[in-house]
């Protein structure tokens, strides 16, 4: 009791690691010629002392200046941590010390942020802090699931195998990300297309049409009459429109983050758009697919898996049914079964599911699951991609075309006329 007493004693009177910085230096190499850089260490020292390790005699080093505004750092992506996971489990199957896999890796690094990141989580374990545990203090960035397969590598010796594991759970993961984000790009750009082509139709066209018509002294068709309306009010209040959808997209995405009601509500709605809604129903049974088999192929049981599973969904009606799923499990009741009672789980998902657990080969199954929605996500995708293109032109064509109909037809009735 005392050891132990004293050991977490001596952890908390540790000092802190200090958080790395950018410093330039300039120096001579072993040649004699003058040379400078830039390196990311925790102090002046340190940076001295890894110059001279290199054969370089620094001659002044001094900390990066900060930029006026903003950190002057990237945001950490998907696709830095996917990386980064993959750079890491390569050079840990390659025999490099988990350490110095650890500096190469984050020295390397093109993010300043995700090299500040590797390279702390570097210290806390060159200070004797467990991978899972120094990975564990980036939540954001880590997760549950990830922190609980490299903690499973760790006491099983494979820490390796695991990152492999988990790098190519990353790379399956954002690949369907890019997916999705493609699909839902296409309405957005449409909506987007159509509303700025109408604006600067109205702001800066019809004016010019309204002059035209004013002089002619004519009555005009009502039509053209609302057109015209619609353009003046446009341009007197387009400061209140961009106040007006500003503050409600800033409105929407601040309840949207603080209430699970409406996440529920507009997650359930969006699995039922047409088209869409497909895509996000089988990117949602891949990563549920994908996330299983990766965890229970690294020996996780399978109700410890099933609540990191329900977290990488991607959807609340999904997740709501894994973590239902997962009760039932508890209780002894098969995975197949579980699935059953759920009215989400396509009848060859669970089919498959029952087929693994008979014979064993759960991850194995799971994953040939994944794979195939996968496939099918990327076709549709690009299917997608196919119907809208055309789609977007008839949206634009009609808007357009309307308004040009609406300050043409004066202009007919005045020829009708004469």
């Amino acid at each position: 009791m005392a050891t132990a007493a004293a050991t977490k004693a001596k952890l908390k009177a540790k000092p802190k690691a200090e958080k790395a910085k950018v410093y330039t230096w300039e120096g001579m190499d072993r040649r004699g010629s003058r040379i400078k850089g830039e390196s990311r260490a925790a102090n002046i020292n340190a940076v001295r002392a890894d110059l001279r390790r290199q054969g370089v005699n620094p001659t002044k080093v001094k900390a990066k200046p900060q930029p006026l505004f903003g950190s002057g750092k990237k945001k950490i992506t998907g696709q830095d941590l996917s990386i980064f996971t993959r750079q890491l489990a390569t050079m840990m199957t390659a025999g490099v010390p988990l350490v110095q896999a650890f500096d190469i890796v984050g020295r390397g690094h093109d993010n300043p942020s995700m090299q500040d990141m590797i390279l702390s989580i570097k210290q806390d374990i060159e200070g004797g802090t467990g991978v899972a545990v120094a990975l564990s203090k980036y939540p954001i960035h880590f997760d549950d699931l990830v922190c609980s397969l490299v903690a499973a590598g760790e006491q099983a010796g494979v820490l390796d195998v695991l990152l492999d594991k988990i790098a190519t759970y990353k790379e399956k993961t954002e690949s369907i990300k890019g997916k999705i984000k493609k699909a839902l790009f296409y309405p957005t750009a449409v909506i987007a297309v159509a509303i700025i082509v109408t604006v600067v139709i109205l702001l800066f066209v019809i004016p010019q049409f309204k002059e035209l018509f004013t002089s002619f002294g004519a009555d005009l068709p009502a039509f053209t009459l609302m057109v015209i309306g619609l353009s003046d009010v446009v341009r007197e209040w387009w400061w209140a429109m961009l106040l007006g959808i500003a503050g409600t997209i800033y409105g929407f995405s601040y309840i949207y983050k603080r209430s699970r009601k409406l996440r529920e509500v507009i997650d359930r709605a969006s699995l039922k758009i047409p088209v869409i809604g497909g895509i996000l129903n089988k990117a949602a049974l891949a990563r549920f697919a994908r996330t299983l088999s990766t965890m229970f192929a690294a020996g996780v049981p399978l109700v410890e898996a099933l609540q990191s599973v329900s977290g990488a969904t991607g959807n609340i009606v999904y997740q709501d049914a894994v973590l239902k799923m997962r009760e039932e499990v508890a209780t002894g009741q098969s995975l197949q079964l579980a699935m059953r009672q759920r009215d989400i789980f396509p009848h060859m998902v669970i089919q498959m599911t029952a087929i693994g657990e008979e014979s064993g080969a759960l991850d194995d199954m799971l994953g040939k699951v994944a794979d195939f929605y996968e496939e099918q996500v990327d076709n549709a995708v690009d299917s997608l991609s196919s119907l809208l293109e055309p789609l977007i032109m008839v949206v634009i064509g009609g808007l357009v075309g309307s308004l040009v109909v609406a300050m043409y037809l004066p202009i007919f009735k005045l020829a009708a006329v004469v």
